[in-house]
């Protein structure tokens, strides 16, 4: 199946021929389905937190702060902008005159591109594409319809088909804009900053758009440090090509290109649990470039943020005691201090152990206890289900036939059956990517997060290349399974702390426009 040439390519991929032929495995055979045996509710898997609760963890964060805790905000923010504007592409290249463009708006079919021409002096990027058009009515008193989205997409304006969403203006004061990238930075400075002040930013990002966001952050890093008395430490990262998985034909064979040479293609968000690997951190927060608010609205998140990290803190400091405790002979340990460690492995953390097998002997006990305990941790903030799509909280069913709180996307439950597809349908919470991880061990060091995942949750879908179809192949979500072996605990936060931009028309929304 593979040539000498292959394997050299792969080899210079930083990838292995086992590795890639895993993924063919997968191709041929399909990916398991998640078994889930109920939804994570309020009082099941989710906690809640009263006002009182929510102001007290944010002291005590604060106090840890100054103790000497340190954070690292994690942004994923490589993904191109072009999905925001798929009605605008599409609508460009349907209306090739203004004319038909007027005709065309009337359409069902381009309601959303109606809307976006109806209220376009609301966008944040408005002044800046009146200025690049010289205006956008024509002499007639007409929209420049075709120039609009000429100018909108096109590097002859502002670019946007081609820039990544974190570099998109989102926000407006009073007639200046802001981006994701620079929305992040502030949030960094109200609940990331260290007791010196430092505050530290990595973002993933695509080799094309790096020095974009270099020269972004640092004119905005100069605006913000002496406003919010911090220094910045940004640093940034690109998917690795050895992340990527091979593009097969429709008969499972690998898809080669007019040359000959393999096709690979990007492997989703879970290809960046390698970069997530690489950062270090008493805590790492964990959230999308495009779920930003304005500074009227940041105050819910950073409050939630702090409660979050709070809690991780706590849990994790009552693993890391149990943790030094089983590290001694079982003889060492009570059958009293055996019970406790149960009792909150499974009250607490929401492990429960397989159900055909009792854990009755002391050493067998210890063993499991740090198996399930000496992992990375993480606190998943969940709102509301109100329609958005996005993985929810379950009780399901792992390999080891232990149950566990997950994150489970709706490709991995299996709706043909019935008492699965009902389970998944009474869900009434869903994961924002509003995560605070702990990724290092009671010793203090850093676990490796690839040896935490499940290879068995990625996803295969069809595209085409060069107008012929092909199957791609997405590695495990780096919220599912790419932590799916991690201690998980989920926490509901306020609808208002998950505000995502999917659409340009997004930008519209109240939550996004000033006062």
């Amino acid at each position: 199946m593979f040539t000498n040439n292959d394997i050299e390519q792969i080899g210079k991929r930083g990838s292995s021929l086992p590795e890639i032929e895993k993924q063919i495995v997968h191709f041929k055979k399909g990916f398991p389905y998640l078994k889930v045996l109920r939804p994570a509710t309020i009082g099941d898997g989710i906690i809640r937190m009263d006002e009182e609760k929510v102001s007290e963890a944010v002291k005590q964060y604060t106090k840890k702060v100054h103790s000497g805790l340190k954070s690292v905000k994690f942004v994923p923010a490589s993904g191109a902008a072009s999905r925001m504007f798929q009605s605008l592409f599409a609508f460009a290249e349907a209306a090739d005159t203004n004319e038909k463009a007027v005709v065309l708006l009337g359409e069902a079919k381009f309601k959303n591109t109606s809307q976006f021409f109806e209220k376009i002096t609301d966008f944040a990027f408005y002044e800046k594409l009146s200025a690049a058009l010289g205006g956008i009515k024509a002499p007639d008193g007409s929209l420049k319809y075709c120039e609009i989205i000429d100018y909108v997409l096109s590097d002859k304006g502002l670019n946007y088909g081609f820039l990544p969403k974190g570099l998109l203006d989102f926000h407006l004061y009073g007639r200046e804009p802001r981006t994701p990238v620079e929305e992040h930075m502030i949030e960094g400075a109200l609940y990331g900053a260290d007791s010196q002040g430092n505050v530290i930013l990595h973002f993933t990002v695509s080799p094309e758009h790096l020095n974009f966001f270099i020269n972004k952050t640092n004119q905005a890093a100069q605006q913000f440090e002496p406003k919010f008395g911090v220094k910045y430490h940004i640093t940034f990262s690109e998917q690795k090509p050895s992340t990527d998985t091979i593009a097969v034909d429709t008969e499972n064979n690998p898809f080669r290109l007019a040359d000959g040479s393999l096709f690979f293609r990007p492997a989703g968000h879970g290809a960046l649990l390698d970069n997530l690997n690489e950062i270090n951190g008493d805590i790492i927060f964990v959230k999308n470039i495009d779920n930003v608010v304005p500074d009227r609205l940041k105050e819910e998140t950073v409050r939630y943020k702090m409660a979050l990290a709070l809690i991780l803190s706590e849990y994790q400091e009552q693993i890391f005691e149990y943790l030094r405790l089983l590290e001694k002979r079982s003889d060492f340990i009570s059958d009293q201090q055996i019970a406790e460690m149960v009792e909150f492995t499974e009250k607490v953390l929401c492990i429960e152990p397989d159900e055909n097998q009792y854990y009755t002997h002391k050493s067998t006990l210890v063993h499991y206890l740090q198996s399930k305990l000496n992992r990375p941790i993480r606190v998943c903030g969940m709102v509301k289900n109100e329609g958005e799509p996005g993985g929810g909280p379950f009780w399901a069913k792992n390999a080891d036939e232990t149950v566990s709180l997950q994150v489970v996307e709706s490709s991995q439950i299996d709706s043909s059956i019935p008492e699965q597809k009902e389970i998944a349908h009474h869900s009434t919470h869903f994961n924002p990517v509003d995560l605070v991880c702990g990724v290092r061990n009671f010793k203090g060091e850093k676990f490796d997060l690839l040896e935490y995942r499940d290879p068995e949750t990625g996803f295969i879908s069809s595209k085409s290349k060069d107008g012929k179809t092909l199957k791609a192949q997405e590695l495990p979500g780096l919220w599912n399974g790419a932590m799916a072996d991690w201690i998980t605990l989920f926490v509901e936060v306020p609808v208002i702390t998950f505000n995502p931009v999917k659409t340009v028309n997004d930008l519209l929304r109240s939550e996004h426009q000033p006062l």
